[in-house]
């Protein structure tokens, strides 16, 4: 039975307005980065959404940490609608919520020591801890696998890989409940990548941890999410478990990311059997514009299996499978099957 949901999304959309002209401005649109979504993420559990850049996977998460303000649409979070709650009051909720960001060069400010950024949410946030500040922050270094001793250095003075965990080790400062991880290890070596989500998955055993994890690559969140939503051009095409979705994927665009994923030893396969004969598929067509979406099926520029239909009505995310949803006229009856030679036609 799955757990009860700490946060649920329904309609949510994020619309960035578009100017033209210097002296006389004018509204030249509306940029649709995230239009009309809706998911749950069980407490204690994994969502991973995943997409091409410039989808609206990182406006998603900055919208649940309300590091934006939605257009419109509900973020419910523990049975707590936070949509339109002013700053006063979302302060007390952002012990609760908090983000690791994408790039561990850059999120770290340099002029401070590693103590005074770990420690910094203590002081912001004004908490009185029964322990001294040092001691607290030394044990959350521990926590993630770093020296205690390195309190006074700087951030110049790790490796990519360790200046990430000190951003974890800053995000875990106040026990938050709720997660937003963009992209946390994209900016990593391939090497540390499998480290960093060993390091995750180990702290949401220890500590009851909810996770929602931005990525472009499928393989990424493969081990570490138990659902996956996989997002194209501001909307939601398919969500399911994650073993399901890796095994039977519905969407055709779901079947093109995957297709993309490298096999290792492919003659030799896993446990499905060898996968020697998958084909990359090579999507052609143009990427339509967020500024002006074609109508029907954002996808259809792209996909070969686009019919008159799919120019014309946006389908719906319909759940086709108990946990199985797919937003798709002619969804795949499960695997990937692009066609002959694995190319799509033009």
């Amino acid at each position: 039975m799955r757990p009860p949901p700490l946060v649920t999304v329904t309609g949510l959309t994020r619309y960035f307005p578009v100017t033209r002209g210097v002296i006389f401005r004018r509204d030249a649109g509306m940029v649709r980065a995230v239009d009309g979504i809706g998911f749950s993420v069980a407490r204690g559990q994994t969502l991973g959404l995943v997409g091409e850049s410039g989808c609206g996977k990182t406006t998603t998460g900055r919208l649940l940490t309300r590091l934006d303000q939605p257009t419109s649409g509900h973020i419910v979070y523990e049975e707590r609608d936070i949509t339109r709650l002013g700053q006063g009051k979302m302060r007390p909720l952002r012990r609760e919520i908090q983000m690791i960001f994408q790039d561990p060069y850059s999120s770290l400010n340099p002029r401070h020591t590693v103590g005074a950024i770990v420690g910094a949410p203590f002081r912001l946030q004004r908490i009185r801890t029964a322990q001294p500040v040092k001691r607290q922050v030394q044990e959350l270094l521990e926590l993630v696998g770093l020296n205690p001793e390195h309190y006074n250095r700087y951030p110049h003075e790790f490796s990519g890989g360790q200046r990430q965990r000190i951003g974890i080790a800053r995000t875990l400062a106040l026990r938050p409940k709720l997660i937003i991880a963009d992209e946390p290890v994209s900016a990593l070596d391939v090497s540390i990548q499998a480290q960093v989500l060993n390091l995750l998955e180990d702290l949401q055993r220890e500590l009851g941890l909810t996770y929602v994890v931005i990525a472009h690559d499928l393989a990424v969140v493969r081990h570490i999410s138990d659902q996956v939503a996989v997002m194209y051009l501001g909307k939601l095409v398919e969500v399911a478990g994650s073993e399901e979705l890796y095994r039977q994927p519905r969407h055709p665009y779901t079947v093109a990311l995957l297709s993309a994923v490298p096999v290792p030893e492919p003659a030799r396969g896993g446990p499905a059997g060898p996968r020697s004969r998958r084909q990359r598929i090579l999507l052609t067509g143009d990427i339509p514009s967020p500024l002006n979406p074609p109508p029907g099926c954002r996808f259809q520029s792209r996909c070969w299996k686009a019919r008159d239909v799919c120019r014309t009505a946006d389908p719906p995310l319909a759940e086709l499978a108990p946990g199985h949803s797919v937003a798709c006229h002619f969804p795949e009856p499960g695997g990937i099957s692009p066609g002959p030679g694995g190319v799509l036609p033009p």
